[in-house]
This record gives structure tokens, C-alpha cells and sequence, in this order.
């Protein structure tokens, strides 16, 4: 164990730099070692009073006040050794993990659970910049032009430290704090292969040596063996984004000891991140981002191995498989989408996201979630009206924590399933729900009534006998220019009468569409939007979009193959749009928005193809608490 004691001077702490071992021990002395042993017995005697353990209250972990000072946390760092050899060297590939931990856990001998962080952002990462995106403006079903690859990332950050999030909130509460880097980044061994095996095994065996059952070392070749003998052999996992997405990896390889996570907008299928029922399409705000342009943004690690890792890994798995022409689903997508693997899951699971949230958009968590229903594992989520990111509040994580890792009884299995910020409430104010969806919300469909190119009908009753609309493909239009525009040819709109009360919609919504083009491919984007437009909350928010979706009409059949089209002939698709959970206020209109290229999430073909759409079998279908009698009060 490293163990580093603080000597005190006029002008601070500071760290006794030589070491020598002494009752299994790391200490640190210099030549300031006559101070430094006399704070080591005035530490020790206060400490010996002390005796702090962890406090609890209304079932939370209570800030502990000899568990606050900073100065005083042991920080160390060590070599977890995994059961994989990623990066074919002949050794198991290493993870890089540090520590920190109440300086109780060294004097005291006291054990406490661990809530652990993974991530591969720690050590840096490349430039975000479209320098290194791919070209979006690609014709539909052609090879695109190749991109151009980062240089090389300088690894950032300096030990034992890997990172501090985290631990001001959990490391006074009577927890450990642990960090580590994913494969191939920092200084972890292997390859980065972005939701390959090796992402979920490396925190496996992370909490397995928490848990004594793998081995650490000092350093990552060779090196001392290091325990974690002050680990209760309780973990508990969070992050956000990437770093949530690992703490489900981690939960699907079912290892003991991990009790419970909360991901944070996490994405769980890499398909569903760079595709959408087989089309292409990119994360919001990252047009042109693909698989292979994250590998190169996160590969930080050992520069000696990257050579072989971007060849073996990006170049002939991700690029020959991830198939940039036709967006089609295969096994390479397949291998990493967490929903198929998710039947070891023992872990309690609190999902965390937002309805907003157009980068790791909200189907990610939505699908896990539902999926695990009925599993008989502890099961919540937590939704909110924001974009990316946006941990649950701070007293339903303890709780969480509390009961899983602490093993205090607090009742927290019992609580409401469901929790959803609403409208212009604080974030930690959520209004409980018995689940999500609403058990009370039930599917409402409305029909297309013909009126382009200004706007038509979105109505209860189904009408016959209109005639194909057309719309004009033209990429520079943003969806939210055409959402207001009073006439256009780029899109078409269907609008409901305007609200008489307010419309609680709670779920996932549908689109039934019949359509055709006059040219073999042609992007579909589909918005659900409340009218009057009335402004932004935020630079990346906007109040009127209710859900969105994309699709690929060349994958009519089955996202795993496209065929084209023919010029002349319909075609049926079907498929659900972005998870919702919102009320729209009275006085708006619900309107049904369809158009071709989306500016901000497909690729830019040239303008001018023709996508055409049957009014008579086009049907939206949204989720209301009520149902139709909800919907039929609403309207009058």
C-alpha cells in the first residue's frame, strides 16, 4: 500500500519524499524528518481519538467530518491485471487505476465500499474539430471520400492522480473513490476497440481486485503486488456519456461485488449512436463523427503499442465492417449493443437521462430499462427536460449508494419507480411516477390530412382518396428554419387544432409512413414539434421539438439489408421515434413534420431529389396520459 504521510511547515503541506517499508507500509520521509515523525504522532493520537466511521440519516450517507480535510486522503495509484491481451503483446494487458481513500482506511484498519469511475477521457483526448470528420455532403449509397486521421494524442494528467471526479461528493460521505483508464488510453495497456469485450472486462477486473480476485501492482510491467484490503468488497459504478456506458459494460459481465450503478446518459448500442434504421446518421452537434473518428479521438494510451492497435482494430475491424455506404445493421453493430448481452446483470440499476439529450439521444437508456423490467433486479430511472448529461439529485444517488453498497436498510427498493424533472422545475426537484412509461398513457393516433406546401392536418379521423405530396431534398435547411417556415417545398407539416389543455404525453411515440422517390436512395427525417414556435431555453434546447426520428426507406424489409429504390414504387416503413415525457402546454398545436436530409444528423446528398409521401396511409401515433378521452378534452 502506498501511504503518504504530510509533514507541516509555515508554508503548507507537502509530501516527505523517501521511502522505506515498515509494517507493510509505504511512509514518506525527507530531510524535514524530525517535523514530519512529530505530525505523524500528533496525527496518529487524534486519529486514535476519533475513530470515524460512517453516519447515517433518514437512510443517506452523512458528511463525516473526519472524512472532509482533502489534505489528509491517501491517493495512490497501482496496475490491475485483467484476462485479455488486447493489444497481441504476449501479456495480459494492465489497467492503470488510482485510489483515494479517508486516511481512516490506513490508521483506523477501517473497510469501506468503493464507488468507481471508468472512463477513457481521462488521459486527454484529440482536437474536436470537423478537420477530422467525415465529409457529410456524401451521395446516399456511394463510397465517401476517406478522412483524415488525428495525431497522435499527448497523454495529459500526472500520477497518482487519474482524476478527482467524484470524490467531494462520495469520499467525505464514507466511501472510496476509484479511478481508471480504459483500454488503450493513458496509461492502460491494450487496444481502445470502443465497445469491443475488452471495454466491459477491463472494470471487471477492476472490481474484481477490489474485490481480491484479481491482482494489482506498482507499477506495469513487474512491480509489487498491491491489495485493496480496505474495500468492504461492496462497488458501486457512475459516470456520464462514455464514461456511463462502461458502467453498464461492466454490469453485463455480471461480477460480484458489483452492487449497483448509475449510469448517466449512457450510450448502449453503438448502431443506434452512428445509425438509425439504417440510415446514416451523426450525433448531434458532431455531423460527420463516426466509430472510427471516436477510436481516434480517445486513443491516449502507450504510443509504442498504437501502431498495431490502429491497424488491427480501426483499420480492419471498424473500417471494413461499419459500413459507411448503406448505414445496414450487422454483426460488427451487433457485438456492440449492450442490449444483447444484458442477461447477467445483477447489479441494481438507476438510468439516468434526458429527453433533450440529441447527442446520446434518450432510446439509449429507455431500451436498457426496459429491458430489465421483470429481471428482478432493483430497477429506477431518472429523467429531465435538459440536454447531454445530468446526474440524478444527490439524495436519490445516496440513497441508492447507501442501501446497495452500505447495506442500510432505507427502503429505497419501495420507492417510485419513475422520476422526470417537469417543465421549468429545478433538476433536483423530479415528481415521482409509478413507472415509465406512465402505466396511465395509452397510444393516440392521428392522421395526415394533404396541404403542403403550406401546412395541412394532423387530426383524429382517417381520410381517403388524397393525393401524393412531394418533398424537395435540400440539406442547408435546418430542421428548425422548416419547422417555421409558412411555406416551403423542403418539408411537410400536419398540425393539430390548437390545445385547449394541456397534453401529457409519457412514452415512446410511432410513425407509420408509405413512401416513395425518384432516385434509388434518399435520407427520411421525421420531427414531432409544438407550434407556435416560441424560442429557445438554451443555446442547444428548444422548447417546440417533442421527439424526433430518422430512417432509411431502402431498409423497408430489415435494417440489415437495403435494397434500392425503384422510381415510381411505395413503400412501407414503420419505426418508433425518441422516448418522450413532456407536457404541452395549452394554447400550442402538435405538428408532424416530414422532410428528407436533416442538416444537423444525416449525410448531405445533393438537392433536388424527391421524396414522396402518401398522406392516406401516413399515421403518427403518440403516447397520452388519457388516451383518446385526454386527447378528445384537449382538442375542444
Amino acid at each position: 500500500m502506498f501511504f503518504k504521510v504530510r509533514s507541516r511547515t509555515l508554508d503548507g503541506a507537502k509530501f516527505c519524499s523517501k521511502p522505506f517499508r515498515a509494517n507493510g507500509l509505504w511512509r514518506y520521509f525527507s530531510l524535514c524528518g524530525i517535523f514530519a515523525a512529530l505530525s505523524l504522532c500528533s496525527l496518529s493520537k487524534a486519529v486514535a481519538q476519533s475513530k470515524d466511521i460512517p453516519v447515517f440519516r433518514d437512510g443517506e450517507a452523512q458528511v463525516v467530518k473526519g472524512f472532509e480535510d482533502s489534505a489528509y486522503w491517501i491517493r495512490e495509484d497501482l496496475w490491475v491485471e485483467t484476462e485479455f491481451d488486447s493489444d497481441d503483446d504476449g501479456s495480459l494487458d494492465r489497467m492503470h487505476v488510482s485510489v483515494t481513500r479517508p486516511r481512516q482506511t490506513e490508521t483506523d484498519g477501517l473497510r469501506l465500499p468503493v464507488v468507481y469511475c471508468t472512463s477513457p477521457y481521462f488521459a486527454g483526448t484529440g482536437v474536436n474539430s470537423e478537420e477530422y470528420f467525415w465529409n457529410p455532403r456524401q451521395e446516399l449509397g456511394q463510397e465517401p471520400t476517406p478522412r483524415k486521421a488525428f495525431p497522435p494524442i499527448q497523454r495529459t494528467g500526472k500520477r497518482p492522480i487519474i482524476s478527482k471526479s467524484h470524490e467531494a461528493q462520495w469520499v467525505p460521505r464514507g466511501y472510496v473513490v476509484v479511478h481508471s483508464s480504459s483500454p488503450g488510453t493513458g496509461l492502460s495497456q491494450g487496444c481502445v476497440t470502443i465497445g469491443g469485450d475488452n471495454e466491459s472486462l477491463a472494470p471487471k477486473a477492476v472490481v474484481d481486485w477490489l474485490c481480491g480476485r484479481a491482482k494489482g501492482f506498482t507499477l506495469p510491467q513487474g512491480g509489487d503486488p498491491v491489495f485493496a484490503d480496505w474495500c468492504t468488497g461492496k462497488v458501486g459504478m457512475t459516470g456520464t456519456s462514455f464514461n456511463g456506458t462502461l458502467c453498464l459494460s461492466a454490469a453485463t459481465t455480471g461480477v460480484q461485488g458489483l452492487e449497483a450503478i448509475i449510469p448517466i446518459a449512457p450510450n448502449t448500442s453503438y448502431y443506434h449512436y452512428y445509425r438509425s434504421n439504417g440510415l446514416i446518421r451523426h450525433p448531434g452537434g458532431f455531423v460527420g463523427e463516426d466509430i472510427d473518428y471516436l477510436y481516434d479521438y480517445v486513443h491516449s494510451g502507450p504510443e509504442a503499442m498504437r501502431e498495431h492497435c490502429n491497424c488491427e482494430i480501426r483499420d480492419k475491424e471498424m473500417l471494413q465492417n461499419f459500413d459507411r455506404v448503406t448505414g445496414d445493421y450487422n454483426d460488427f453493430w451487433a457485438g456492440r449493443d449492450y442490449l444483447n448481452d444484458l442477461e447477467p446483470v445483477k447489479a441494481a440499476v438507476l438510468m439516468a437521462h434526458a429527453f433533450n439529450d440529441w447527442n446520446v439521444v434518450p432510446e439509449h437508456s429507455v431500451r436498457i430499462y426496459e429491458a430489465l423490467k421483470g429481471r428482478g433486479i432493483p430497477l429506477q430511472a431518472f429523467f429531465h427536460q435538459g440536454g447531454h448529461g445530468g446526474p440524478p439529485p444527490m439524495k436519490q444517488m445516496n440513497r441508492w449508494f447507501t442501501r446497495y453498497l452500505h447495506g442500510v436498510e432505507n427502503g429505497v427498493e419501495d420507492d417510485p419507480k419513475s422520476w422526470v424533472v417537469r417543465e421549468g422545475k429545478p433538476q433536483d426537484q423530479p415528481t415521482s411516477y409509478p413507472e415509465y412509461p406512465h402505466p396511465d398513457a395509452s397510444p393516440v393516433e392521428f392522421f395526415t390530412r394533404s396541404g403542403s406546401p403550406a401546412s395541412g392536418q394532423l387530426s383524429l379521423a382517417a381520410v381517403e382518396g388524397q393525393g401524393i405530396e412531394t418533398v424537395i431534398d435540400n440539406y442547408s435547411f435546418s430542421g428548425d428554419m422548416l419547422a417555421q417556415a409558412e411555406w416551403t417545398k423542403h418539408r411537410l407539416l400536419y398540425v393539430t387544432p390548437t390545445l385547449k389543455k394541456p397534453l401529457h404525453l409519457s412514452g415512446t411515440p410511432k410513425i407509420k409512413v408509405r413512401v416513395g422517390s425518384d432516385q434509388p436512395a434518399v435520407n427520411l427525417s421525421v420531427w414531432v414539434v409544438s407550434l407556435p414556435w416560441n424560442g429557445r431555453r438554451d443555446a442547444k434546447i428548444t422548447d417546440n421539438i417533442i421527439t424526433r426520428g430518422w430512417a432509411d426507406p431502402q431498409n423497408h424489409r430489415s435494417i440489415r439489408e437495403s435494397e434500392p429504390l425503384v422510381k415510381g414504387q411505395f413503400y412501407d416503413l414503420e419505426f418508433d421515434l425518441q422516448p418522450d415525457d413532456q407536457v404541452i402546454p395549452a394554447g400550442q398545436q402538435i405538428g408532424l413534420m416530414i422532410f428528407s436530409s436533416d442538416k444537423d444528423f444525416t449525410l448531405h446528398p445533393e438537392p433536388g431529389t424527391r421524396l414522396l409521401v402518401d398522406p392516406n396511409a401516413t399515421v403518427l401515433s403518440l403516447p397520452v396520459l388519457g388516451g383518446q378521452d385526454a386527447v378528445n378534452t384537449a382538442l375542444k
